[in-house]
């Protein structure tokens, strides 16, 4: 990985910062804004999704000034490297959510696939509500009808990297947002 300002290099492709990370804050303290607003009195447990939201997880809950608690999980999915929306099991869960709020925080709502299906999974531990909180959503690449309450920010659907998403494992680290540039 190179970089210089604005452009950096990951394996064999380029990217340019799309939103920087001032512009990406203000979106994360309007959501927890409204989470305060909403859930409050109500006790949610945050459940982070592994491994792309921990950059939003971590700057969202820094502004959640309400009574929670916070916990991990992962998904394994059926498939390698390609999401197939067929949720294998949730690594990590070891709260009981029986009547409780739930707040699912994760990175990224392409297809809506896969949240549909952890949505279905984390119904049959009967929780009182589930609310989903997403730094970003492509809406032109949803498949599946969502009630995604907490959207931090609408994307058009392009390659990204940054803020806690990646390439191959890359480029999670960085504070802005990047998206791909095609170079052909």
């Amino acid at each position: 990985m190179t970089m210089d300002t604005d452009i950096i290099q990951i394996k064999d492709k380029r990217f340019a910062v799309s939103i920087a990370e001032a512009d990406i804050l203000k979106e994360v303290d309007r959501v927890a804004a409204l989470i305060n607003h909403d859930l409050k009195g109500k006790n949610p447990l945050f459940l982070c999704v592994l491994n792309g939201s921990f950059m939003f997880a971590s700057d969202l809950m820094k502004r959640i000034s309400i009574p929670c608690e916070v916990s991990f999980v992962k998904l394994a999915s059926y498939q390698g490297v390609s999401s197939t929306g067929v949720i294998k099991e949730i690594i990590g869960l070891n709260e009981d959510i029986t009547g409780r709020t739930v707040v699912i925080v994760e990175d990224i709502v392409d297809t809506g696939l896969t949240m549909q299906r952890l949505l279905e999974s984390l119904g049959t531990r009967r929780p009182k509500e589930i609310h989903i909180a997403t730094l970003l959503v492509k809406p032109d690449k949803l498949k599946v009808d969502l009630d995604i309450e907490y959207a931090a920010m609408q994307i058009p659907n392009e390659f990204i990297v940054g803020y806690g998403l990646d390439y191959d494992g890359f480029g999670r680290n960085y504070k802005d947002i990047y998206t791909v540039i095609n170079e052909d």
